[in-house]
């Protein structure tokens, strides 16, 4: 349950704007994660979470000073190990914990070519339509990731 709550807490931070410890809990309350305010703190704790301007955030990354979620070259770069292409499908290695944010952010960019993703903890398991789009978006995290 406290690995899915951490998965969840991540979500929510690369997908929206929290600014304050009640607004995360309320927002997890509504998926379904009940937490005490003193089990919240201690996830933030142990996530490495931190409140800059535009609410809080992962520590290790960046936040777009427009209060926009970070964008996926830059969670690539933040969390991005490897990546490797499996026929029409493409695999992303990531730091632990950094899966759900990288998914999240691939999802939000809307790529033609990416059917849909699939993230655990230090793996991403992106779906391409065919070998040739799977070749360009493997090609392009790549690049994103050096």
């Amino acid at each position: 349950m406290k690995q899915q709550r951490h998965s969840a807490i991540r979500e929510l931070l690369v997908t929206a704007t929290v600014t304050s410890q009640d607004e995360l809990r309320r927002k997890l309350a509504k998926r379904g994660f009940n937490v005490t305010q003193a089990t919240l703190s201690r996830d933030m704790r142990e996530l490495n979470l931190y409140k800059g301007p535009n609410g809080y955030t992962l520590a290790n990354s960046a936040v777009a000073e427009d209060d926009r979620s970070p964008e996926i070259n830059d969670l690539l770069k933040s969390f991005g190990l490897e990546v490797r292409q499996a026929m029409n499908q493409v695999v992303i290695i990531t730091t632990t914990g950094g899966a759900q944010p990288v998914a999240a952010g691939l999802d939000y960019e809307d790529w033609d070519e990416i059917v849909g993703t699939i993230a655990g903890d230090d793996t991403v398991l992106v779906i391409c339509g065919d070998i040739e789009q799977a070749k360009t978006i493997t090609a392009r995290i790549a690049e994103l990731i050096r």
